[in-house]
């Protein structure tokens, strides 16, 4: 099942590859940001693009910096500077263009950013990097604070990814159990739609409801799932 949520964001992602420098994805978790960004990847063309990929986003700014150095390929020097010139150095070195992608980057430290700002800006050069920031939306504000601004203008695409509507929510679940062997009809139309008002849209929490319920009915050799039986789910397991 094509996902449009997903397709249009591929396709600003797509410009991003050919035009951007600097790339933002916001979303709550569970809404598909990591799917996202594993398209992304499998799709960038091999021979144009080394894609490093950075989840420890808790580390301090130094750490960050080593880490993407070492990720490089690079034993991290000794000091800011010279990681930050190693860096440069190694970058304009690669063959491929190199992008970064930072995912959970709403936790990032807020000097690391920074970092990130310099690398992509050195004084009249322009190297082959792009930096593609991932996070939940708490990232939106962070970006807006004014020791930021040079960053958030250098921004040239922006995407956030939004629950699925009720329909899509449906049809979801129906493709979810199909590709387990499964039948859709096992779900009640009324209960198809109470997962999605539970779940507020949110394609991990309509997985987890969806879940608990299929394990609850054959706990009891139930063979139809209604809008009773995720109500119960729900109370049962108190899941948000």
């Amino acid at each position: 099942m094509r996902d449009p949520r997903i397709d249009d964001a591929l396709a600003g992602l797509q410009f991003f590859e050919q035009q951007g420098s600097i790339g933002l994805i916001l979303g709550q978790t569970g809404i598909g940001k990591s799917s996202l960004l594993r398209l992304f990847i499998h799709d960038l063309p091999p021979n144009r693009y080394q894609p490093i990929y950075l989840h420890l986003t808790t580390l301090n700014a130094n750490a960050f910096l080593r880490l993407i150095v070492t990720r490089l390929g690079e034993k991290p020097r000794m000091g800011k500077d010279r990681m930050l010139l190693q860096l440069l150095d190694r970058i304009n070195q690669n063959e491929k263009s190199t992008l970064l992608i930072v995912d959970e980057a709403h936790l990032i430290d807020p000097k690391a950013l920074t970092d990130l700002r310099v690398l992509i800006s050195p004084i009249g050069e322009k190297i082959p990097l792009k930096i593609l920031l991932c996070g939940q939306e708490d990232l939106r504000h962070i970006l807006k604070r004014s020791s930021h601004a040079d960053l958030l203008h250098r921004i040239t695409l922006r995407l956030f990814l939004k629950p699925y509507p009720r329909e899509q929510t449906a049809l979801y679940i129906d493709n979810r159990i199909t590709m387990a062997g499964g039948s859709p009809k096992i779900f009640e139309p009324e209960a198809k739609g109470l997962i999605h008002d539970y779940a507020a849209g949110v394609p991990r929490q309509i997985n987890n409801i969806s879940t608990a319920c299929l394990l609850n009915a054959a706990s009891q050799d139930i063979h139809k799932i209604n809008d009773a039986m995720v109500n119960n789910v729900m109370a049962q397991f108190q899941l948000p």
